[in-house]
């Protein structure tokens, strides 16, 4: 998914589960975050204090670059969690261990990741872990099918998409990919296969899309992205709402489901907005959202915006820097405040979410990843 879904459509879900437009502001900005935050190491201050942060993401989502995003191990955590085939801890899906890796929607392995995020719902940084988890979340869902590793389980063949001639399509892919498409099969070739779901490109991260391809088991794949983005932002909803009830096991009342004229504008909103480019289709939901077109306000009430680098951004008021990329020297100027910024806030929930899935949960199904 992108910008459109994980600032904007966060943003809608988490006012309609009741939380205030300050706290949907920082959960549906840590959302976003997670994509963009992709500087790593220390961060040293002139009076010797020093903080250690991680990136959830690599710098050029470029899928064309197999070898140096193997490198990186953000993948698995924030954008492809496992989902041992949607099998319970302790059983195993038919295939090898790769299948456990695939991500798979709302699955156990998802479950136990928000109850991880529900029980530190009193913590300091409470707010952006439900972020980073509504992230990791929504992916499991458009990413479902694909893992986040090199393997030939993510190869695609035969993309196709609804109303587009697929003579026109493959010529897309080959421009994408240069030499490292065979026109004749209608897949990509490399000595590394794909990330994730690189050879799909961008079509599970468009919401108005209808799609297919073709497996590396030969199987026929078809989706409707409006029916999973619409499961998803329901699921999302029910587990800010479960987080608010401090109570991973809630089960919803009529009261707390999304109203039915709300889940109508989020599914005209997915049908209508049909730019590829996710930041086009973000700024139509900013719109939507200052128009008061969604029940939890009144039009211009709520004028969202998202800065993720430079002045005005979470970054820039921690550490007072409109760089977007240290030097690796710089010696910043440190204040009591700083404990306290969003953007310390939200590094400090990305790296107890990581330690979580990969330390705790995963090793339950019998995953060990990096």
């Amino acid at each position: 998914m992108q910008i459109d879904f994980h600032h904007g459509v966060t943003y809608v879900a988490a006012r309609l589960a009741k939380f205030s437009a300050a706290q949907a502001e920082i959960i549906s900005y840590c959302a976003q975050y997670v994509d963009d935050a992709v500087n790593s190491g220390t961060i040293k201050f002139r009076n010797k204090a020093m903080y250690s942060r991680i990136s959830s993401a690599h710098k050029m989502l470029d899928y064309r670059n197999f070898d140096e995003l193997a490198n990186h191990f953000a993948w698995v955590p924030f954008h492809f969690l496992p989902g041992n085939g949607g099998e319970k801890a302790g059983d195993n899906p038919a295939g090898s261990f790769v299948n456990k890796l695939v991500c798979y929607p709302d699955s156990h392995v998802a479950e136990d990741m928000v109850n991880y995020c529900i029980a530190s719902h009193d913590k300091e940084y409470g707010l952006h872990r439900l972020g980073i988890t509504m992230h990791v979340l929504a992916d499991t869902f458009a990413h479902q099918g694909f893992a986040g590793i090199n393997h030939k389980i993510n190869v695609v063949k035969d993309l196709k998409k609804q109303d587009e001639d697929s003579a026109s399509l493959m010529e897309k892919l080959s421009d994408y990919f240069g030499d490292m498409f065979d026109k004749a099969k209608n897949k990509v070739v490399s000595d590394v296969f794909p990330l994730g779901h690189g050879a799909a490109l961008t079509c599970p991260d468009m919401p108005f899309l209808k799609w297919e391809y073709e497996n590396e088991e030969g199987e026929t794949i078809k989706r409707d992205n409006t029916d999973i983005f619409m499961a998803a932002v329901e699921r999302i909803h029910k587990a800010m709402v479960c987080y608010q009830m401090k109570n991973p096991g809630y089960e919803l009342t009529a009261a707390d489901r999304i109203p039915k004229q709300d889940l109508e504008k989020i599914k005209e909103n997915f049908l209508t907005f049909e730019d590829e480019d996710g930041e086009d289709r973000h700024r139509k939901w900013l719109d939507s959202i200052a128009n008061g077109e969604f029940g939890f306000a009144e039009r211009g009430r709520e004028v969202l915006s998202y800065i993720p680098k430079g002045m005005g951004s979470w970054k820039h008021k921690a550490l007072d820097t409109k760089r977007e990329v240290e030097t690796k020297i710089e010696l910043f100027r440190f204040t009591p405040e700083f404990m306290d910024t969003d953007w310390k806030l939200f590094h400090d929930a990305l790296q107890i979410h990581r330690i979580d899935i990969t330390r705790k949960i995963l090793p339950d199904y019998g995953i060990c990843v990096a």
